[in-house]
């Protein structure tokens, strides 16, 4: 028994027992469809059985269709949509994406941060430091001389007094020398340091007061500053050329200052033995202060040979193996004459 439903349109198949509502919408359902008259049957009830695959497809009364319905429950109606509101307006143009920061980067990075000294400033100066720590170590080898001369031989006043004068203007020039060669040395580095960590899109991680106070403070500067070097070499990837120049300086700097510091302890020596000891001291803490600038200008030049914005490899093209061979060059001489010789 079929019952439709006076709503949706639904047929529901009751069975044998008739119903009211309909289980979807919960409409009326109409009254169950009798079985038609096999009199008033077109074919005649003489009509001869037809098989399942030729049996035509049921006819629906007028007013009715056939729809596709899901199994289970009903789908949840949606839900009425909120007002959207007024237009929004504005008391001002907006502007986004409308500032334009490229003038403003290129000029950034057209201009660095920090001016470090130029390389010609910083070649002289290390060239002047050496060469007054050459001095320095061959005014000590003649004090030594007389030295030796003055047990057997009394020197002439006036000599004595130009030796020991001179050794303590000596000194005075090279720690003035060592001074301004750490200062410009130091100003190089911070303003490299910056420009490669602007160049490769880096902050900066140690602020500029303490690459100052690693490389100012004595005994704390040999463990410091070699690493600000270092850093600076594996940022710019030039630390597997420059890693044995820079060994190098930070061992003959190691030593040059343990020398140092023996020859100021034993400065105040009254004996000839303690004073000539304290002669040699200087003379060798001078040759180490002077291999010390001279491992320093190798590491130096290192960085110099490959600016920042430069890279440090150069790609050709070359060709794919078995595609090397070019085709030889057609001749140029005039058909009926001789090649060139």
């Amino acid at each position: 028994m079929i019952q439709v439903c006076s709503q949706c349109g639904t047929r529901w198949n009751v069975r044998d027992r008739q119903r009211m509502w309909c289980p979807r919408c919960r409409g009326a359902l109409l009254a169950p469809l009798p079985e038609a008259d096999p009199r008033w049957s077109a074919q005649g009830p003489t009509q001869a059985p037809v098989t399942a695959s030729q049996r035509p497809a049921p006819q629906l009364p007028p007013g009715y269709r056939w729809i596709a319905v899901r199994p289970g429950a009903p789908p949840p109606r949606r839900p009425p949509r909120k007002p959207l509101g007024p237009t929004p307006r504005y008391t001002v143009i907006p502007r986004w994406s409308l500032a334009d920061q490229v003038g403003e980067a290129a000029q950034q990075r057209a201009s660095p941060v920090r001016q470090g000294p130029p390389a010609t400033t910083v070649h002289t100066t290390l060239f002047a430091t050496l060469v007054v720590f050459a001095i320095a170590a061959l005014v000590y080898v003649v004090r030594y001389v007389l030295l030796v001369i003055n047990r057997n031989t009394l020197l002439n006043p006036l000599v004595a007094a130009a030796a020991v004068w001179l050794g303590v203007g000596v000194s005075l020039a090279a720690i003035a020398a060592v001074i301004a060669c750490a200062v410009v040395l130091i100003r190089w580095l911070i303003a490299r340091r910056a420009a490669a960590f602007m160049h490769y899109g880096r902050h900066e991680p140690r602020p500029g007061w303490s690459l100052w106070a690693g490389c100012l403070v004595p005994l704390v500067n040999l463990a410091w500053a070699p690493v600000y070097v270092i850093e600076l070499a594996m940022l710019e990837k030039l630390y597997a050329r420059l890693r044995r120049p820079i060994l190098m300086w930070w061992i003959v700097w190691i030593a040059s200052t343990g020398v140092s510091v023996f020859a100021i302890a034993t400065s105040r020596a009254h004996d000839a033995q303690g004073i000539a000891n304290n002669t040699v001291a200087m003379t060798l803490g001078y040759l180490l202060a002077a291999a010390t600038l001279a491992t320093l200008v190798r590491v130096f030049d290192g960085f110099e040979r490959k600016p920042i914005e430069r890279p440090a490899h150069r790609w050709v093209v070359v060709p794919v193996d078995g595609q090397g061979s070019l085709s030889p060059a057609a001749t140029v001489e005039l058909q009926g004459r001789e090649p060139a010789a």
